[in-house]
């Protein structure tokens, strides 16, 4: 495997199993596979990913940004980010109104 392609399957593993089974255990935002991977996505891209990133993004992901892709998931795992505000920051792209804390 090249080293773009195990990011990518790391990311993938992190954001479709990993995180989304220890959401619930945790004070996180989101608990959806696919809303892990919009707030990752959106961070790297620096906006709405798919504005930036063809679709399938896990496709189309160059190896920089599939390498940043998978550090922000582990970051996310090890509690060293604050996914709330990622989450806030990613829905704002979106002109959403971000989620309160509880």
């Amino acid at each position: 495997m090249t080293d773009r392609a195990d990011h990518v399957d790391r990311y993938l593993a992190l954001t479709r199993q990993t995180l989304p089974d220890i959401a619930r255990s945790r004070d996180w935002p989101v608990v959806n596979d696919h809303c892990f991977q919009r707030i990752i996505l959106d961070h790297i891209a620096g906006g709405v990913w798919y504005d930036h990133i063809a679709k399938p993004a896990y496709k189309n992901l160059t190896e920089d940004q599939a390498r940043r892709a998978t550090a922000l998931a582990e970051d996310i795992l090890a509690g060293t980010v604050d996914l709330w505000a990622l989450d806030a920051q990613s829905l704002t792209f979106r002109g959403k109104t971000p989620k309160r804390r509880p």
